[in-house]
This record gives C-alpha cells, sequence and structure tokens, in this order.
C-alpha cells in the first residue's frame, strides 16, 4: 500500500492559500458579486435572424456610397418578383432621392442606417437618436413612409444603441448571412457563399455599388426559389411583438401558455 506523505512546509502553503482567499473573499465580497451580475447579464442583442418554421428568408441592401447599379437590382429583383429591405444613410438619401423613391415605388422597403455613418457606438446616446432621426426625417420626406427598422453602421452596436432604437421605435437588425460582396471575390464566389449559409429565417446582407453583387444576384434568387424559398422584406420576416432574443441573435416568438376549461 502506498502511503501518501504531505510535508509540514506544503501543509503550511496550503493554509496561507486558503486564509488568503477568505480574506480576499470576505474583503471583496461586494466586488466579487459585482463581477457575478456583471457575467451573468444578458446582453440586449439586435435581431441577426428569425425563428422560422417555413422557407422564409428576408434579403437587404446597405446603401451608404455609390448608387451607379441601383436601377440594375432593382430590375433584377422585379424580374424574380422579389421584395427587399434597403438600408440607406441619410447622407445617400441627400445625394440620390430619385432613386429612393424607385426603391420604395418598386415595393422594397426603405429603412434606417443612421445619417452619417459613423460607429453608432462612440456617441452618446443624444447624438445615436439625433442619427437616427435625421435619417428617418430624410427617408420619410420622399417616400411618405417612416422607417421602423435600423441597421448600425459597421454592423457595429452596444445594449445602449439597441436601447436607444427600442425608445425610438425601432427594431435593430444584423445579418447571419454575409455575402461579403465588398470583398469582390467574383460573382460565382458570392453566389455559392450565399446560397450554402441560407436557412430558415436568414437575413442576407448584400450592398448596393458592390461590384459583382448585380451580376451573381440572379443566381442567388433563381437557386433559392428552386429549394422553396419565400424571400420577403424584414417586416414580414420578424415578429414586432412578444419575442425574446437568444444568446446568438435568434429572434424567437414567446410560447404562450395554453389553458383549458374544465
Amino acid at each position: 500500500m502506498k502511503v501518501l506523505v504531505v510535508h509540514k512546509n506544503t501543509l503550511i502553503v496550503y493554509a496561507l492559500i486558503f486564509i488568503f482567499v477568505c480574506v480576499l473573499i470576505s474583503v471583496n465580497w461586494d466586488m466579487t458579486e459585482n463581477v457575478f451580475t456583471a457575467l451573468s447579464t444578458k446582453r440586449d442583442l439586435p435581431i441577426y435572424y428569425v425563428d422560422r418554421q417555413d422557407k422564409t428568408i428576408a434579403i437587404s441592401f446597405d446603401a451608404a456610397w455609390g448608387d451607379e447599379d441601383t436601377q440594375q437590382l432593382i430590375d433584377i429583383l422585379a424580374q424574380y418578383n422579389v421584395k427587399t429591405t434597403f438600408f440607406v444613410v441619410g447622407g445617400w438619401v441627400d445625394k440620390y432621392p430619385e432613386s429612393v423613391k424607385a426603391l420604395s415605388d418598386a415595393g422594397h422597403e426603405v429603412m434606417n442606417h443612421s445619417n452619417t455613418h459613423p460607429h453608432m457606438t462612440k456617441l452618446s446616446v443624444e447624438k445615436m437618436k439625433e442619427e437616427i432621426k435625421k435619417c428617418d426625417d430624410k427617408i420619410q420626406a420622399v417616400t411618405g413612409k417612416r422607417p421602423f427598422l435600423f441597421r448600425p453602421p459597421y454592423g457595429d452596436y452596444n445594449d445602449k444603441v439597441v436601447q436607444a432604437c427600442r425608445e425610438m421605435g425601432h427594431y435593430t437588425i444584423q445579418w447571419d448571412v454575409d455575402s461579403l460582396d465588398w470583398k469582390e471575390l467574383g460573382a460565382n464566389a458570392i453566389a455559392e457563399r450565399v446560397t450554402k449559409r441560407v436557412k430558415n429565417g436568414s437575413i442576407v446582407l448584400f450592398h448596393n455599388a458592390a461590384k459583382y453583387t448585380p451580376a451573381a444576384l440572379p443566381a442567388i434568387l433563381d437557386t433559392l426559389q428552386k429549394q422553396g424559398y419565400k424571400i420577403v422584406p424584414i417586416s414580414e420576416l420578424i415578429y414586432k411583438e412578444d419575442f425574446h432574443i437568444e444568446h446568438d441573435g435568434k429572434q424567437v416568438p414567446n410560447k404562450k401558455e395554453i389553458t383549458t376549461l374544465e
């Protein structure tokens, strides 16, 4: 039988460590409690994708810079009878009001992508709301419709951004499928990337004025429709009330209790 021998010095070291930990916890209990509270606090997340049982998805475009392919995108989408959501920057509305109106007239949603395309997390809450309001005002002046969806520039958000949006009556929208069209990987690469990643409830991200997006779009729409997907604007994909958002950004409807009469 083996006998475990513990040296006196080892026991002393263990004892000192135990005493130190006890003192540390007793002195800094409030701090420790705050750390655990912070770690367990749930983040206020945007909607990345939606819990849908049916094969329904949404396609979106961010419009912040050029305008050279907007009408081409409208024409392609019309060929496949698809309506989408365009998130536009206020400065883009200033430069291309005729394109904003054309998008709206074609049945696409024109929603808010901020006024000047800043990193929203670097702004005060007051400035966040100012960015949102100014863009809302500009879109409404052109389309007659006030936006209620917001996509943060650069995908940059924190709890304050999401809360500010909510206070202004907006749902904050991200995406779960990124076409990476801004990397100019080529039409085939974009089409393959998107069609392989889409699932029920997905929100796909494209950009207008991206070099290969118009060339990639027909193959994407054709493939997705043949796979049985219905493509709708984001406002028709998401739940407007009685929902929660899980840790990965999935929007899920709350389960309602079913009561029976006895």
